[in-house]
């Protein structure tokens, strides 16, 4: 640790090799001014049309995105997959993962990991969703379930018992 230096830090090769760099959202500055081309026209020059306000005049920053407004959109997509998973396994209404039940229900979120390692039986937590949840996450007992496949970031229905309100026995698993 003493030898350290955050300068002489090399990025690891995953990083360096990625191809998910990011989306492009917007980019300006690589064109300097309108370009013209025509026959005739002399004396004709083009102006910028709207106000100047509209008009990109200097460069802005590109592939840049704001947290809340891809929050948003996981959340939209999570709703989305919830009613898809309501309709498809005809489930009822979705519970709170924050609340303690005695008897079994069915609560609806992303897999999660409660730590930096590897997800495994033992790491796996459910973040419920807004509507229901509140964002709340609870972590999972999976030993009830026979088989199971989980990823982070994967939306699923889980049905399970949650008596004490700290963790969840998962007893079915629901996937789109």
């Amino acid at each position: 640790p003493l030898s350290f230096c955050p300068r002489s830090a090399t990025p690891s090769q995953k990083y360096v090799t990625r191809s998910s760099r990011g989306e492009v959202v917007a980019s300006f500055g690589s064109v300097q001014g309108p370009s013209w081309s025509g026959q005739g026209g002399r004396g004709c020059t083009p102006k910028r049309f709207g106000s100047p306000e509209e008009n990109l005049t200097k460069s802005y920053k590109f592939m840049f995105q704001k947290a809340l407004d891809v929050r948003e959109v996981l959340s939209w997509r999570i709703e989305e997959l919830g009613d898809a998973l309501k309709s498809h396994h005809h489930l009822d209404d979705f519970a709170s993962v924050s609340l303690p039940a005695q008897e079994p229900v069915t609560v609806l979120g992303q897999i999660g990991c409660d730590s930096n390692g590897k997800l495994n039986a033992k790491s796996a937590v459910l973040e419920g969703d807004r509507e229901h949840s509140s964002g709340g996450q609870i972590p999972l007992d999976l030993s009830e379930l026979p088989e199971y496949s989980l990823f982070p970031g994967q939306i699923v229905a889980l049905e399970g018992t949650n008596s004490t309100g700290k963790r969840m026995v998962v007893t079915k698993l629901y996937e789109v």
